[in-house]
Protein backbone atom coordinates (compact mmCIF):
# COMPACT_ATOMS: atom_id res chain seq x y z
CA UNK A 1 0.00 0.00 0.00
CA UNK A 2 1.60 3.32 -0.79
CA UNK A 3 1.55 6.14 1.87
CA UNK A 4 0.03 8.57 -0.14
CA UNK A 5 -3.80 8.02 -0.91
CA UNK A 6 -5.59 7.56 -4.41
CA UNK A 7 -8.10 8.96 -3.51
CA UNK A 8 -9.24 11.39 -0.17
CA UNK A 9 -12.35 13.16 1.06
CA UNK A 10 -11.93 16.00 3.80
CA UNK A 11 -15.07 17.20 5.46
CA UNK A 12 -17.81 16.68 2.88
CA UNK A 13 -20.93 18.42 3.77
CA UNK A 14 -23.74 18.53 1.06
CA UNK A 15 -27.70 19.57 2.36
CA UNK A 16 -30.62 19.53 0.42
CA UNK A 17 -34.76 20.82 1.80
CA UNK A 18 -35.20 19.65 4.59
CA UNK A 19 -32.23 17.26 5.20
CA UNK A 20 -28.52 17.45 5.46
CA UNK A 21 -27.22 14.57 3.54
CA UNK A 22 -23.39 14.69 4.66
CA UNK A 23 -22.10 16.09 7.46
CA UNK A 24 -18.59 16.14 7.71
CA UNK A 25 -17.60 13.33 6.00
CA UNK A 26 -14.19 12.08 5.43
CA UNK A 27 -12.76 8.86 3.20
CA UNK A 28 -9.52 7.56 1.66
CA UNK A 29 -9.08 4.97 -0.79
CA UNK A 30 -5.20 3.79 -1.71
CA UNK A 31 -4.19 2.33 -5.03
CA UNK A 32 -5.30 -1.63 -4.98
CA UNK A 33 -7.52 -1.20 -2.39
CA UNK A 34 -10.84 -1.92 -1.99
CA UNK A 35 -13.02 0.08 0.61
CA UNK A 36 -16.59 -1.46 1.26
CA UNK A 37 -18.95 1.86 2.18
CA UNK A 38 -22.10 0.42 3.82
CA UNK A 39 -25.13 2.01 5.30
CA UNK A 40 -28.63 2.06 5.42
CA UNK A 41 -30.61 3.30 2.05
CA UNK A 42 -30.60 7.15 3.38
CA UNK A 43 -27.13 6.92 5.23
CA UNK A 44 -25.70 9.21 2.52
CA UNK A 45 -23.56 6.81 0.12
CA UNK A 46 -25.30 7.67 -2.88
CA UNK A 47 -24.62 11.85 -2.16
CA UNK A 48 -21.05 10.76 -1.39
CA UNK A 49 -20.53 8.84 -4.94
CA UNK A 50 -22.89 11.53 -6.43
CA UNK A 51 -20.50 13.96 -5.29
CA UNK A 52 -17.53 12.15 -6.20
CA UNK A 53 -18.34 11.58 -9.75
CA UNK A 54 -19.35 15.03 -10.28
CA UNK A 55 -23.23 14.84 -9.98
CA UNK A 56 -23.19 17.18 -7.30
CA UNK A 57 -21.06 19.82 -5.85
CA UNK A 58 -20.40 19.80 -2.10
CA UNK A 59 -21.76 22.45 0.34
CA UNK A 60 -18.38 21.83 2.00
CA UNK A 61 -15.19 20.05 2.22
CA UNK A 62 -12.35 19.11 -0.27
CA UNK A 63 -11.41 16.15 -1.86
CA UNK A 64 -8.16 14.98 -4.09
CA UNK A 65 -6.99 12.65 -6.90
CA UNK A 66 -3.95 11.15 -7.60
CA UNK A 67 -2.26 13.88 -5.45
CA UNK A 68 -4.28 17.00 -7.17
CA UNK A 69 -7.61 18.90 -5.94
CA UNK A 70 -10.52 17.55 -7.52
CA UNK A 71 -13.76 18.81 -7.59
CA UNK A 72 -15.45 17.82 -10.72
CA UNK A 73 -18.09 20.04 -12.09
CA UNK A 74 -20.02 17.01 -14.08
CA UNK A 75 -19.78 13.21 -14.82
CA UNK A 76 -17.62 13.72 -17.76
CA UNK A 77 -14.69 15.82 -15.91
CA UNK A 78 -14.31 12.64 -13.28
CA UNK A 79 -14.64 9.53 -15.88
CA UNK A 80 -12.13 12.11 -17.25
CA UNK A 81 -9.93 12.10 -14.88
CA UNK A 82 -10.25 8.39 -14.27
CA UNK A 83 -12.59 7.58 -12.15
CA UNK A 84 -15.71 4.85 -13.11
CA UNK A 85 -18.93 4.32 -11.96
CA UNK A 86 -20.70 0.62 -12.32
CA UNK A 87 -24.45 1.41 -10.63
CA UNK A 88 -26.84 -1.04 -9.59
CA UNK A 89 -29.71 0.29 -11.55
CA UNK A 90 -27.55 -0.28 -14.98
CA UNK A 91 -27.04 2.94 -16.79
CA UNK A 92 -27.28 1.02 -20.44
CA UNK A 93 -29.17 2.36 -23.77
CA UNK A 94 -31.49 -0.81 -24.75
CA UNK A 95 -31.44 -0.03 -28.31
CA UNK A 96 -28.04 -0.30 -28.72
CA UNK A 97 -25.99 -3.00 -29.01
CA UNK A 98 -23.69 -4.35 -25.87
CA UNK A 99 -20.26 -3.21 -28.19
CA UNK A 100 -21.49 0.54 -28.85
CA UNK A 101 -22.69 1.27 -25.15
CA UNK A 102 -19.63 -0.32 -24.06
CA UNK A 103 -17.26 2.27 -26.37
CA UNK A 104 -20.39 5.26 -25.91
CA UNK A 105 -18.54 7.98 -26.75
CA UNK A 106 -15.57 6.91 -27.48
CA UNK A 107 -16.74 4.92 -30.62
CA UNK A 108 -13.61 4.18 -32.95
CA UNK A 109 -13.40 6.11 -36.23
CA UNK A 110 -11.95 5.16 -39.69
CA UNK A 111 -12.06 8.57 -42.37
CA UNK A 112 -14.98 9.88 -40.17
CA UNK A 113 -16.91 6.11 -40.06
CA UNK A 114 -17.35 3.95 -36.86
CA UNK A 115 -14.89 1.27 -37.21
CA UNK A 116 -17.40 -1.44 -37.08
CA UNK A 117 -14.05 -4.54 -36.73
CA UNK A 118 -12.32 -2.28 -33.80
CA UNK A 119 -15.32 -1.75 -31.50
CA UNK A 120 -16.00 -5.40 -32.23
CA UNK A 121 -12.88 -6.03 -31.17
CA UNK A 122 -12.47 -3.69 -28.67
CA UNK A 123 -16.01 -5.12 -26.68
CA UNK A 124 -15.12 -8.78 -26.90
CA UNK A 125 -11.67 -7.74 -24.85
CA UNK A 126 -14.13 -6.23 -22.05
CA UNK A 127 -16.50 -9.00 -22.22
CA UNK A 128 -14.13 -11.71 -21.90
CA UNK A 129 -12.72 -9.91 -18.85
CA UNK A 130 -16.11 -10.27 -17.19
CA UNK A 131 -17.66 -13.76 -18.25
CA UNK A 132 -19.38 -12.58 -21.15
CA UNK A 133 -17.15 -14.19 -23.78
CA UNK A 134 -19.67 -15.94 -25.35
CA UNK A 135 -22.08 -13.12 -25.93
CA UNK A 136 -22.02 -11.57 -29.41
CA UNK A 137 -21.31 -7.90 -29.19
CA UNK A 138 -23.61 -6.91 -32.08
CA UNK A 139 -26.56 -8.51 -29.76
CA UNK A 140 -28.96 -5.55 -28.64
CA UNK A 141 -28.88 -4.53 -24.83
CA UNK A 142 -32.39 -5.31 -24.48
CA UNK A 143 -32.53 -9.07 -25.13
CA UNK A 144 -29.63 -9.58 -21.93
CA UNK A 145 -30.73 -11.05 -18.77
CA UNK A 146 -30.64 -8.25 -15.71
CA UNK A 147 -27.32 -10.29 -14.73
CA UNK A 148 -25.39 -9.87 -18.32
CA UNK A 149 -26.47 -6.45 -18.30
CA UNK A 150 -24.92 -5.72 -15.40
CA UNK A 151 -21.84 -7.32 -16.41
CA UNK A 152 -21.86 -5.20 -19.25
CA UNK A 153 -21.73 -1.88 -17.78
CA UNK A 154 -19.01 -3.55 -15.38
CA UNK A 155 -17.19 -4.06 -18.83
CA UNK A 156 -18.18 -0.55 -19.89
CA UNK A 157 -16.35 0.62 -16.86
CA UNK A 158 -13.38 -0.86 -17.47
CA UNK A 159 -12.60 0.05 -21.13
CA UNK A 160 -12.11 3.45 -19.62
CA UNK A 161 -9.29 2.05 -17.91
CA UNK A 162 -10.03 3.96 -14.45
CA UNK A 163 -7.98 4.39 -11.56
CA UNK A 164 -10.59 4.10 -9.16
CA UNK A 165 -13.28 2.50 -9.70
CA UNK A 166 -16.87 3.15 -7.72
CA UNK A 167 -19.34 -0.61 -7.49
CA UNK A 168 -22.41 0.39 -6.44
CA UNK A 169 -24.58 -3.00 -5.44
CA UNK A 170 -22.39 -4.60 -8.58
CA UNK A 171 -23.69 -8.26 -7.70
CA UNK A 172 -27.02 -7.56 -7.09
CA UNK A 173 -28.27 -9.55 -10.36
CA UNK A 174 -25.27 -11.72 -10.31
CA UNK A 175 -25.41 -15.22 -8.88
CA UNK A 176 -23.00 -16.42 -6.50
CA UNK A 177 -20.71 -18.28 -9.53
CA UNK A 178 -21.51 -15.07 -11.40
CA UNK A 179 -20.22 -12.67 -8.54
CA UNK A 180 -17.03 -14.93 -7.79
CA UNK A 181 -15.84 -14.19 -11.75
CA UNK A 182 -16.15 -10.35 -10.26
CA UNK A 183 -14.51 -11.18 -6.99
CA UNK A 184 -11.39 -12.17 -9.10
CA UNK A 185 -11.70 -9.33 -11.51
CA UNK A 186 -11.50 -7.01 -8.88
CA UNK A 187 -8.43 -9.35 -7.77
CA UNK A 188 -6.62 -8.78 -11.02
CA UNK A 189 -7.62 -4.81 -11.26
CA UNK A 190 -6.35 -4.36 -7.43
CA UNK A 191 -3.06 -6.54 -8.17
CA UNK A 192 -2.99 -3.49 -11.05
CA UNK A 193 -2.89 -0.62 -8.61
CA UNK A 194 -6.65 0.34 -9.15
CA UNK A 195 -8.12 1.76 -6.33
CA UNK A 196 -12.49 0.51 -5.61
CA UNK A 197 -15.29 1.72 -3.41
CA UNK A 198 -17.50 -1.11 -2.86
CA UNK A 199 -21.44 -0.76 -2.25
CA UNK A 200 -23.10 -3.89 -1.32
CA UNK A 201 -26.45 -4.72 1.26
CA UNK A 202 -24.51 -8.30 0.78
CA UNK A 203 -22.76 -8.15 3.89
CA UNK A 204 -21.57 -11.67 3.62
CA UNK A 205 -18.81 -10.65 0.56
CA UNK A 206 -17.15 -7.60 2.50
CA UNK A 207 -14.72 -9.89 4.01
CA UNK A 208 -13.38 -11.49 0.65
CA UNK A 209 -14.00 -8.44 -1.02
CA UNK A 210 -13.02 -5.21 1.22
CA UNK A 211 -9.38 -3.91 2.89
CA UNK A 212 -11.58 -1.97 4.66
CA UNK A 213 -14.86 -0.80 5.80
CA UNK A 214 -16.40 2.72 6.52
CA UNK A 215 -20.12 2.91 7.97
CA UNK A 216 -22.89 5.64 7.49
CA UNK A 217 -25.68 6.59 9.24
CA UNK A 218 -27.67 9.61 9.18
CA UNK A 219 -25.34 11.10 6.61
CA UNK A 220 -21.95 11.10 8.99
CA UNK A 221 -19.56 8.18 9.42
CA UNK A 222 -20.25 6.10 12.36
CA UNK A 223 -17.52 3.43 11.83
CA UNK A 224 -14.54 2.55 9.94
CA UNK A 225 -11.90 -0.42 10.35
CA UNK A 226 -8.82 -1.05 8.33
CA UNK A 227 -9.31 -4.24 7.36
CA UNK A 228 -12.73 -6.45 6.00
CA UNK A 229 -13.20 -9.20 8.19
CA UNK A 230 -15.51 -7.29 10.39
CA UNK A 231 -17.84 -9.27 12.07
CA UNK A 232 -21.69 -8.58 10.53
CA UNK A 233 -22.90 -8.45 13.97
CA UNK A 234 -20.72 -4.83 14.21
CA UNK A 235 -21.56 -4.11 10.56
CA UNK A 236 -24.95 -4.13 11.24
CA UNK A 237 -25.04 -2.23 14.87
CA UNK A 238 -23.09 0.56 13.48
CA UNK A 239 -24.96 0.77 10.15
CA UNK A 240 -29.28 1.36 11.88
CA UNK A 241 -27.51 1.99 15.76
CA UNK A 242 -29.10 -0.94 17.52
CA UNK A 243 -29.43 -4.50 18.03
CA UNK A 244 -31.23 -6.12 15.13
CA UNK A 245 -33.47 -9.21 15.68
CA UNK A 246 -32.54 -12.86 14.11
CA UNK A 247 -32.41 -12.00 10.06
CA UNK A 248 -34.33 -15.72 9.37
CA UNK A 249 -36.76 -16.70 12.69
CA UNK A 250 -38.33 -20.02 11.66
CA UNK A 251 -41.78 -19.47 9.12
CA UNK A 252 -44.43 -19.57 10.97
CA UNK A 253 -46.59 -22.71 11.70
CA UNK A 254 -49.25 -22.04 9.65
CA UNK A 255 -49.23 -24.45 6.41
CA UNK A 256 -52.60 -25.81 5.45
CA UNK A 257 -54.54 -27.47 2.68
CA UNK A 258 -53.31 -26.95 -0.90
CA UNK A 259 -53.82 -23.53 -2.93
CA UNK A 260 -52.17 -23.57 -5.86
CA UNK A 261 -51.02 -26.91 -8.39
CA UNK A 262 -49.46 -26.43 -11.17
CA UNK A 263 -49.04 -29.43 -13.27
CA UNK A 264 -46.65 -30.05 -16.25
CA UNK A 265 -45.63 -26.45 -17.21
CA UNK A 266 -43.94 -25.57 -20.51
CA UNK A 267 -42.43 -22.89 -21.67
CA UNK A 268 -40.56 -23.81 -25.12
CA UNK A 269 -36.28 -22.74 -24.36
CA UNK A 270 -37.12 -21.80 -20.55
CA UNK A 271 -38.78 -24.66 -18.49
CA UNK A 272 -39.76 -28.21 -19.31
CA UNK A 273 -42.88 -30.15 -17.44
CA UNK A 274 -42.58 -28.17 -14.08
CA UNK A 275 -44.94 -29.50 -11.24
CA UNK A 276 -45.46 -27.31 -8.23
CA UNK A 277 -47.73 -27.28 -5.53
CA UNK A 278 -47.77 -24.48 -2.86
CA UNK A 279 -50.50 -24.72 0.52
CA UNK A 280 -52.10 -22.18 2.43
CA UNK A 281 -49.58 -20.43 4.65
CA UNK A 282 -47.04 -21.84 3.14
CA UNK A 283 -43.70 -20.00 2.02
CA UNK A 284 -42.46 -21.98 -0.69
CA UNK A 285 -38.95 -21.22 -2.03
CA UNK A 286 -37.80 -21.36 -5.66
CA UNK A 287 -33.41 -21.58 -6.10
CA UNK A 288 -31.29 -22.30 -8.97
CA UNK A 289 -28.53 -20.70 -11.08
CA UNK A 290 -29.02 -18.18 -13.25
CA UNK A 291 -30.67 -19.66 -16.19
CA UNK A 292 -32.28 -22.63 -14.37
CA UNK A 293 -36.01 -20.75 -15.16
CA UNK A 294 -36.56 -19.52 -12.02
CA UNK A 295 -38.16 -15.81 -13.17
CA UNK A 296 -39.47 -17.18 -16.46
CA UNK A 297 -41.82 -19.68 -14.93
CA UNK A 298 -42.68 -16.93 -12.66
CA UNK A 299 -44.09 -14.89 -14.95
CA UNK A 300 -46.00 -17.68 -17.23
CA UNK A 301 -47.80 -18.09 -13.38
CA UNK A 302 -48.64 -14.55 -13.44
CA UNK A 303 -49.54 -13.99 -17.61
CA UNK A 304 -46.80 -12.12 -18.08
CA UNK A 305 -45.16 -15.10 -20.57
CA UNK A 306 -47.77 -17.25 -22.15
CA UNK A 307 -47.21 -21.26 -21.23
CA UNK A 308 -46.81 -23.87 -24.36
CA UNK A 309 -48.23 -26.36 -21.92
CA UNK A 310 -49.89 -27.16 -18.48
CA UNK A 311 -52.42 -26.05 -16.42
CA UNK A 312 -52.69 -24.24 -12.94
CA UNK A 313 -55.18 -24.90 -10.19
CA UNK A 314 -56.37 -22.94 -7.54
CA UNK A 315 -58.17 -24.52 -4.67
CA UNK A 316 -58.88 -27.20 -6.79
CA UNK A 317 -60.42 -25.18 -10.28
CA UNK A 318 -58.39 -25.03 -13.22
CA UNK A 319 -57.14 -21.31 -14.55
CA UNK A 320 -56.56 -19.82 -17.48
CA UNK A 321 -53.82 -17.05 -16.86
CA UNK A 322 -53.09 -14.98 -20.19
CA UNK A 323 -52.22 -11.58 -19.32
CA UNK A 324 -50.78 -10.44 -15.39
CA UNK A 325 -54.39 -8.79 -15.12
CA UNK A 326 -56.08 -12.16 -15.40
CA UNK A 327 -53.82 -13.43 -12.86
CA UNK A 328 -54.69 -10.64 -10.52
CA UNK A 329 -58.42 -11.57 -10.96
CA UNK A 330 -57.69 -14.96 -10.19
CA UNK A 331 -55.82 -14.28 -7.05
CA UNK A 332 -52.15 -14.81 -8.30
CA UNK A 333 -49.98 -11.30 -7.61
CA UNK A 334 -46.57 -11.06 -8.87
CA UNK A 335 -43.51 -8.74 -7.21
CA UNK A 336 -40.64 -8.90 -9.81
CA UNK A 337 -37.08 -8.48 -10.07
CA UNK A 338 -36.59 -5.24 -11.82
CA UNK A 339 -38.65 -3.37 -9.52
CA UNK A 340 -37.98 -0.21 -11.78
CA UNK A 341 -39.00 -1.12 -15.18
CA UNK A 342 -41.87 -3.60 -14.47
CA UNK A 343 -42.86 -3.25 -10.95
CA UNK A 344 -43.50 1.25 -10.93
CA UNK A 345 -44.09 4.45 -12.78
CA UNK A 346 -41.09 5.75 -11.45
CA UNK A 347 -42.04 9.26 -12.96
CA UNK A 348 -45.45 8.84 -11.03
CA UNK A 349 -46.35 9.96 -7.27
CA UNK A 350 -45.75 7.59 -4.78
CA UNK A 351 -49.61 7.73 -4.17
CA UNK A 352 -50.56 7.12 -7.67
CA UNK A 353 -48.53 4.08 -7.66
CA UNK A 354 -49.34 2.72 -4.41
CA UNK A 355 -53.18 3.03 -5.05
CA UNK A 356 -54.11 2.14 -8.92
CA UNK A 357 -54.78 -1.82 -8.74
CA UNK A 358 -57.96 0.38 -6.45
CA UNK A 359 -58.53 3.17 -7.98
CA UNK A 360 -62.52 2.53 -7.77
CA UNK A 361 -62.56 3.03 -4.29
CA UNK A 362 -61.15 6.48 -4.70
CA UNK A 363 -64.39 7.10 -7.29
CA UNK A 364 -67.19 9.15 -6.04
CA UNK A 365 -69.36 10.88 -8.78
CA UNK A 366 -67.68 9.54 -11.67
CA UNK A 367 -64.25 11.67 -10.38
CA UNK A 368 -61.27 10.29 -8.88
CA UNK A 369 -60.80 11.83 -5.33
CA UNK A 370 -57.46 12.46 -4.46
CA UNK A 371 -57.95 12.64 -0.34
CA UNK A 372 -59.36 9.44 -0.70
CA UNK A 373 -56.29 8.40 -2.35
CA UNK A 374 -53.96 9.96 0.21
CA UNK A 375 -56.21 8.54 3.05
CA UNK A 376 -55.95 4.61 0.87
CA UNK A 377 -51.47 5.57 0.95
CA UNK A 378 -51.49 6.77 4.38
CA UNK A 379 -52.96 3.13 5.04
CA UNK A 380 -50.51 1.46 3.17
CA UNK A 381 -47.64 3.11 4.11
CA UNK A 382 -48.34 2.25 7.68
CA UNK A 383 -48.65 -1.44 6.99
CA UNK A 384 -45.31 -1.75 5.06
CA UNK A 385 -43.53 0.97 7.08
CA UNK A 386 -42.79 2.88 4.31
CA UNK A 387 -40.45 6.31 4.64
CA UNK A 388 -41.21 8.52 2.24
CA UNK A 389 -43.89 11.10 1.06
CA UNK A 390 -47.37 10.16 -1.11
CA UNK A 391 -46.40 13.56 -3.17
CA UNK A 392 -42.80 12.72 -4.33
CA UNK A 393 -42.17 10.74 -7.26
CA UNK A 394 -41.63 6.91 -6.99
CA UNK A 395 -38.30 7.77 -8.99
CA UNK A 396 -36.79 9.85 -5.74
CA UNK A 397 -37.31 6.60 -3.00
CA UNK A 398 -34.67 4.73 -1.71
CA UNK A 399 -34.62 0.84 -3.21
CA UNK A 400 -35.95 -0.52 -0.42
CA UNK A 401 -38.98 1.87 -0.12
CA UNK A 402 -39.10 1.54 -4.08
CA UNK A 403 -39.90 -2.17 -3.11
CA UNK A 404 -42.83 -1.57 -0.48
CA UNK A 405 -44.50 0.88 -2.80
CA UNK A 406 -44.92 -2.55 -5.24
CA UNK A 407 -45.58 -4.70 -2.68
CA UNK A 408 -47.99 -2.44 -1.04
CA UNK A 409 -50.26 -1.76 -4.07
CA UNK A 410 -51.09 -5.63 -4.19
CA UNK A 411 -51.97 -6.11 -0.29
CA UNK A 412 -55.56 -4.34 -0.69
CA UNK A 413 -56.41 -6.74 -3.51
CA UNK A 414 -56.20 -9.74 -1.28
CA UNK A 415 -54.14 -12.19 -3.46
CA UNK A 416 -54.33 -16.03 -2.58
CA UNK A 417 -50.74 -15.86 -4.06
CA UNK A 418 -47.79 -14.16 -3.80
CA UNK A 419 -44.75 -14.44 -6.19
CA UNK A 420 -41.99 -12.25 -4.37
CA UNK A 421 -38.85 -13.02 -7.39
CA UNK A 422 -35.66 -10.93 -6.20
CA UNK A 423 -38.04 -9.54 -2.58
CA UNK A 424 -34.67 -7.89 -1.32
CA UNK A 425 -32.55 -7.08 -4.03
CA UNK A 426 -30.32 -4.33 -3.26
CA UNK A 427 -32.39 -2.85 -0.49
CA UNK A 428 -30.38 -2.08 3.07
CA UNK A 429 -30.94 -4.75 6.37
CA UNK A 430 -33.62 -2.16 7.96
CA UNK A 431 -35.89 -2.96 4.77
CA UNK A 432 -34.89 -6.55 4.64
CA UNK A 433 -36.60 -6.81 7.82
CA UNK A 434 -39.77 -5.11 6.83
CA UNK A 435 -40.22 -6.90 3.62
CA UNK A 436 -39.59 -10.29 5.80
CA UNK A 437 -42.39 -9.27 8.42
CA UNK A 438 -44.59 -8.22 5.26
CA UNK A 439 -43.36 -11.88 4.00
CA UNK A 440 -44.38 -13.88 7.58
CA UNK A 441 -47.73 -11.54 7.58
CA UNK A 442 -49.25 -13.27 4.52
CA UNK A 443 -48.96 -16.40 5.46
CA UNK A 444 -50.35 -16.11 9.03
CA UNK A 445 -53.18 -14.80 7.00
CA UNK A 446 -53.44 -18.25 5.14
CA UNK A 447 -52.36 -16.80 2.00
CA UNK A 448 -49.14 -18.90 -0.10
CA UNK A 449 -45.90 -17.46 -0.70
CA UNK A 450 -43.64 -18.05 -3.68
CA UNK A 451 -40.20 -16.60 -2.64
CA UNK A 452 -37.61 -16.77 -5.70
CA UNK A 453 -33.84 -15.29 -4.67
CA UNK A 454 -30.30 -15.73 -6.21
CA UNK A 455 -29.46 -15.16 -2.45
CA UNK A 456 -29.40 -19.19 -1.19
CA UNK A 457 -29.32 -18.07 2.64
CA UNK A 458 -32.75 -16.24 1.95
CA UNK A 459 -34.55 -19.26 0.22
CA UNK A 460 -33.24 -21.46 3.17
CA UNK A 461 -33.91 -19.05 6.18
CA UNK A 462 -37.45 -17.83 4.89
CA UNK A 463 -38.64 -21.01 2.98
CA UNK A 464 -41.03 -24.01 4.83
CA UNK A 465 -39.89 -26.31 1.36
CA UNK A 466 -37.10 -24.98 -1.10
CA UNK A 467 -38.15 -26.08 -5.06
CA UNK A 468 -34.71 -26.75 -7.24
CA UNK A 469 -34.89 -25.66 -11.34
CA UNK A 470 -32.48 -26.79 -13.09
CA UNK A 471 -31.42 -26.03 -16.96
CA UNK A 472 -35.61 -25.29 -16.85
CA UNK A 473 -36.69 -28.94 -15.42
CA UNK A 474 -37.39 -28.90 -11.79
CA UNK A 475 -34.95 -31.54 -10.00
CA UNK A 476 -36.07 -31.67 -6.70
CA UNK A 477 -37.87 -30.81 -3.59
CA UNK A 478 -36.58 -30.15 -0.07
CA UNK A 479 -38.52 -29.88 3.39
CA UNK A 480 -36.70 -26.95 5.27
CA UNK A 481 -34.83 -29.17 7.39
CA UNK A 482 -33.13 -31.08 4.32
CA UNK A 483 -32.46 -27.75 2.57
CA UNK A 484 -28.93 -27.11 2.95
CA UNK A 485 -26.97 -25.26 0.80
CA UNK A 486 -25.07 -28.50 -0.24
CA UNK A 487 -28.25 -30.16 -0.73
CA UNK A 488 -29.77 -27.13 -3.21
CA UNK A 489 -26.58 -27.01 -4.73
CA UNK A 490 -26.32 -30.51 -5.85
CA UNK A 491 -29.83 -30.22 -7.15
CA UNK A 492 -29.14 -27.16 -8.86
CA UNK A 493 -26.32 -28.67 -11.01
CA UNK A 494 -27.99 -31.61 -11.49
CA UNK A 495 -29.55 -30.73 -14.98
Amino acid sequence: MSEQPLFTARGLRKAFPGVVALDGVDLEVYAGRVVALLGENGAGKSTLVKILSGVHQPDEGSMAFQGAPYAPRSAAVALDAGIGMVHQETNLLPGLSVMENIAIGRLPLNRGLIDYDALRAHARTHLERVGLADVDPATPVARLSVGARQKVEIAKALALEARLLVLDEPTAALSREDAQILFELIDDLRSQGVGFIYISHRLYEIPRVADAVVVLRDGARVAGWSRGDVATEDIIQAMVGREVDEQFPDPPDTVGEELLRAEGLTRHGAFTDVDLTVRRGEILGIAGLVGAGRTELARALTGADLLDAGQVYLEGEAVRVRTPEEAAQAGIAMVPEDRKEHGLALDQLVRDNATYPMLERAVEGGLVRPSTLNRLTEQLAERVDLRGSPHQTAATLSGGNQQKVVIAKWLPREPDVVIFDEPTRGVDVGAKQAIYRIIRELVTQGKGVIVISSELPEVLGLAHRVAVLSRGRLTGELPRAEATERAVMQLAVKG
